[in-house]
């Protein structure tokens, strides 16, 4: 019933999806980039309703307080704890081997705010459970959902990243300062 309400309103605003979407993967990490505003996150729950897919996400524990929690793990939230220093690389791979089917969504930026550098553990991610990332744009001025081929990265970071910059670099709308420095130099940082 909730998917039904989150399609219905996904596209009573006028949003669209563009690109393959992944259905027969039984696994996968979902990269979303740039994490600009607060509207990115029922923009998602509602072309993840469209796609028919059930992609869970991590998010800051921050916002799992006792009378939020219940709503963002209902929606397939997973509480990350940004404060301490923990292997959620090896944490995220586990889960990832203990399933048959898990796609997860990340933020490889981390945060809303403009960042010169990515983090790199979705990356590492995908390399440790030898799954594909498959790569999420929200082109706002078009209001289409955009996903990527599903990208398969091999242990060499810079050479897989030429993919991952260049999708981004082609959806419309605010880039970051990690974005644009590969687009003026085209060197990854």
């Amino acid at each position: 019933m909730f998917s039904s309400i989150a399609r219905w309103l996904y596209k009573l605003a006028g949003w669209k999806t563009a690109g393959p979407v992944p259905h027969h993967l039984p696994k996968s990490i979902w990269v979303v980039a740039p994490h600009n505003s607060n509207w990115d996150f029922p923009v998602g729950v509602g072309a993840r309703a469209t796609f028919r897919m059930w992609v869970e996400y991590l998010a800051k524990k921050e916002l799992f307080t006792p009378y939020t929690g219940w709503f963002f793990r209902a929606l397939g939230g997973k509480p990350v704890d940004r404060s301490r220093a923990n292997n959620l690389v090896d944490a995220v791979v586990d889960v990832f081997n203990q399933n048959e089917r898990l796609h997860v969504c990340i933020t490889p930026e981390g945060t809303r705010s403009d960042v010169a550098k990515l983090k790199t553990g979705f990356y590492y991610m995908a390399l440790k459970a030898n799954v594909p990332l498959i790569l999420v744009g929200f082109n706002y001025p078009d209001k289409t959902v955009e996903l990527s081929e599903p990208l398969y990265v091999t242990g060499n970071y810079e050479q897989d990243m030429i993919s991952f910059y260049e999708f981004f670099s082609r959806i419309p709308g605010k880039h970051k300062t990690w974005l644009k420095k590969y687009e003026e130099t085209g060197v990854i940082g």
